[in-house]
């Protein structure tokens, strides 16, 4: 039984046990000697003789908020900076910390069910080979396309394939982690343009752009080091993407060498802003795709985005890791709202120099997943300096009128500047096309 003295008197008011506190708070005593520890819940006053503790009982508020917390899953040392806020801005850190739970269940709940349908698919190929013994594989042939592209430049590219019909997944995405099946039949590869603009406003380009037979990337850089960050998370890709052979990988492992690069990616970012004088401000939002002549592998954090052009439509393939798109998702803003909101820059998840706890640098990995193709489809990869000053109505007018990727991603910087260029623009199209077209 908890004794530790009886209700005191005290300049504040009257003071309680920590029994009758626990009583009150709906935390036990011990959990109250652990947040007295962690200076989460300090007493109002502690006995200098016995030791014992004391609280007032305006603080039960507090300490439903920190059991609240805890429930929800949230770090003790989180929990430790909320509560000192006040409860504006408590609401809004909450608000992000639940945001990037949800886009990480998403993320878990997307490769749950795919290696379900993947593995049921495996079941079904093996159960139909005579003893259940052998194995089968697919290759797909790449072709020998792409090019880069620099500030106020775009790489090699030429005419793209007829548009591919509609297809469907059960995320909603053509492609996305509900299609299955193996690698297509017909060897395919990629055409692709990668360009970047300063803007009409910044003096400097913290955006970089990729684009190669295996690789595609954009990255939009923040902080004293953005830039710095952006070219090291898209250099940190390409031993990845050139290392996989001419044949096309396993869906397996296809799926290891994207969390091998969101890894590579990381650590790159933080040697390269590690000499700022703030390296936990600097970073970088990361949109890549890695090509293997069947699939394409997707790796995303932050607000850059990765759009499909197929059969007419064009469909967003990427969630922005954005507080303004956590609104949305709860219905709390609407998209019109969101183009205006403060709070519009804001980002739950990027890769930044900071260095971080186990536990929060695997909640703030990328996300990974696979994108099957079709000859015909065509990628568009873009940071928010194009996005969020055009609309995706006239992303889709312009990626359909365009003849071919190099004319495409002009076309798409040109939109961005007649919308005034706030921002930095990266832009990479790409065309899935037969290889013997190539």
């Amino acid at each position: 039984m908890e004794r530790e003295g009886r209700a005191v008197g005290a300049a504040s008011g009257e003071l309680v046990t920590i029994g009758e506190f626990a009583r009150l708070s709906r935390l036990s005593a011990k959990a109250l000697r652990r947040y007295d520890e962690l200076g989460l819940l300090r007493p109002a006053l502690v006995d200098p003789v016995n030791g014992y503790r004391y609280y007032d009982p305006a603080q039960v508020e507090g300490a439903r908020l920190v059991a609240w917390l805890r429930r929800i899953g949230m770090p003790l040392s989180r929990i430790g900076r909320i509560v000192a806020l006040d409860a504006g801005a408590a609401a809004v850190e909450i608000r992000a910390y639940w945001a990037r739970v949800e886009a990480e269940t998403a993320a878990r709940r997307d490769l749950a069910m795919y290696l379900v349908d993947h593995l049921s698919a495996e079941g079904r190929a093996m159960s139909r080979i005579p003893g259940n013994t052998g194995s089968t594989s697919n290759a797909g042939g790449t072709g020998n396309a792409g090019g880069t592209g620099r500030t106020g430049s775009s790489g090699g590219a030429e005419g793209m394939g007829s548009r591919g019909g509609r297809g469907s997944s059960g995320s909603g995405v053509p492609g996305g982690p509900g299609v299955l099946g193996g690698p297509v039949a017909v060897p395919l590869a990629i055409r692709c343009a990668a360009l970047t603009d300063t803007g009409a406003v910044r003096t400097t380009n913290q955006d970089a752009a990729f684009a190669g037979p295996r690789l595609l990337a954009v990255a939009d850089g923040f902080g004293e080091g953005g830039a710095e960050a952006s070219a090291a998370a898209i250099e940190a890709l390409k031993p990845i993407a050139w290392g996989g052979g001419d044949g096309a990988l396993s869906a397996a492992d296809l799926l290891n060498a994207l969390e091998d690069t969101a890894d590579s990616a990381s650590r790159a970012v933080r040697d390269a802003v590690a000499p700022c004088a703030d390296p936990n401000g600097s970073g970088t939002t990361l949109t890549a795709m890695l090509w293997t002549g069947s699939r394409l592998g997707l790796v995303h954090i932050g607000d850059s985005r990765a759009y499909l052009l197929r059969g007419g439509e064009l469909f967003r393939i990427t969630h922005d890791h954005s507080l303004v798109q956590s609104m949305i998702d709860d219905g709390s803003l609407s998209r019109e709202e969101a183009a205006s909101h403060p709070g519009r820059a804001l980002l739950l998840k990027a890769l930044v120099g900071e260095a971080r706890p186990a536990p929060v640098a695997v909640a703030c990995r990328p996300d990974v997943r696979l994108q099957e193709v079709l000859a015909g489809d065509r990628y568009l990869l873009c940071s928010d300096g194009l996005s969020a000053v055009v609309d995706e109505a006239e992303l889709r007018a312009a990626v359909i009128a365009a003849e071919a990727p190099e004319e495409a991603v002009r076309r798409l910087v040109g939109l961005a500047h007649e919308a005034g260029g706030p921002d930095n623009v990266a832009c990479v199209v790409a065309d899935v096309v037969v290889a013997a077209e190539e």
